[in-house]
């Protein structure tokens, strides 16, 4: 049926000799021919593929990435978005890549729709700070969908990729970030096998309940604007070591409880984003955050930040989102997450459980709503 394919049989023969599940990120190429107007002038299509082989050396999944990277110029897309399931003696495993986890086809069919348990995520992930290095964005959408979901990065540092995870709803179980050395990490964490069955019993988030009990706030002069990824921000500056803030962008209301363990010279905003980000894709984003600002300079917030010396005795962030999907995020210094030390209410808000260990860099809830791309 097909070709000699040494790689395809080394793959199938390691998981067959180890009596593993083997999940690996390849090219593949499909001919076709001039009576399908879509066919390339070179007679194949070339897809970014992962495939899957099971415990005997079986293929049991293949999957061709539908949200293609800007970059990704020597890949087709496959004419339909396909959610690819299979199952194992350990729960129903979903597969998507990269650029994927951004978009609700396949990512969240593979959840909402097909019930997936844990999805396997190979990727070449750029990272790009304050909301989008990998072990942030990919731990807190673990978290947001309620599955686990194991990220296997390229590691290579010059292109800021670096940042692998194993991930349930209740945050990291095991990950490795290291911009220091090319040497990649092995991981290896327990993980409920069927998450979703927990899960089923407790009442879902409604993401704006909180914010909406809130009076909406009259103009604030001390708000400012500024950007974040090319996304033009409502900012206001936290000038008081505790505090209440709201800042709000169209109808996205964004509120903030905190207080801070002592108030350096360190400064930090309140942020809110409610529009459609255009650079090296089309979304619709929601965003509330609170973060560190590069410098003591205003026009500074929202440019890349890595370490902070602010400790917070408690911080609970909450906005008035019109989308059901929603992804908690806490960062702290030195790209480090916080396994343990916040969750998500019910009503919405995302707050610590105790006095934060370390100097925050970023609290955000980044939500998507998919239905205005």
């Amino acid at each position: 049926r097909f070709a000699p394919a040494p790689v395809q049989e080394r793959l199938s023969c390691m998981a067959r000799n180890n009596s593993i599940y083997v999940v690996a990120n390849i090219g593949d190429k499909k001919p076709c021919n001039s009576s399908d107007p879509g066919c390339p002038s070179d007679g194949c299509y070339q897809y970014n593929t992962n495939v899957v082989y099971d415990s005997e050396g079986k293929l049991v999944a293949r999957y061709h990435k539908y949200n293609l990277f800007m970059s990704e110029i020597q890949f087709n897309y496959p004419k339909e978005p396909k959610a690819i399931t299979f199952e194992t003696p350990f729960g129903k495993f979903g597969i998507f890549t990269c650029f994927d986890i951004l978009f609700r086809e396949p990512a969240v069919v593979l959840v909402s729709e097909l019930q997936v348990d844990t999805v396997l995520f190979p990727t070449a992930w750029m990272n790009v700070l304050p909301f989008l290095t990998a072990i942030e964005f990919h731990s807190a959408w673990a978290m947001g969908m309620g599955v686990n979901l194991l990220s296997a990065n390229t590691h290579n540092r010059f292109l800021q990729m670096t940042g692998d995870g194993i991930y349930a709803p209740d945050g990291a179980r095991k990950y490795y970030y290291n911009m220091n050395t090319e040497d990649g990490h092995l991981l290896m964490a327990e993980l409920d096998s069927h998450p979703r069955l927990s899960l089923a019993s407790l009442p879902a988030v409604n993401w704006s309940s909180y914010a909406l009990s809130i009076e909406r706030p009259s103009p604030n002069p001390h708000e400012f604007g500024g950007l974040i990824f090319h996304d033009w921000f409502t900012f206001t500056d936290l000038t008081a070591p505790e505090g209440n803030l709201q800042v709000c962008q169209k109808d996205l209301c964004c509120h903030l409880s905190y207080k801070m363990a002592g108030k350096t010279e360190e400064v930090y905003v309140l942020g809110a984003f409610d529009g459609l980000h255009v650079v090296e894709g089309h979304y619709y984003l929601q965003i509330c955050t609170l973060l560190k600002c590069k410098s003591t300079e205003l026009n500074s917030c929202g440019q890349p930040v890595e370490t902070a010396q602010t400790r917070f005795e408690m911080f609970s962030l909450s906005g008035t989102f019109g989308t059901y999907y929603v992804f908690p995020e806490v960062l702290y210094s030195g790209v480090q997450l916080a396994p343990g030390e916040f969750e998500v209410l019910k009503d919405g808000r995302l707050i610590s459980k105790a006095r934060p260990t370390k100097p925050v860099v970023t609290v955000t809830l980044f939500g998507r709503w998919y239905e205005k791309d």
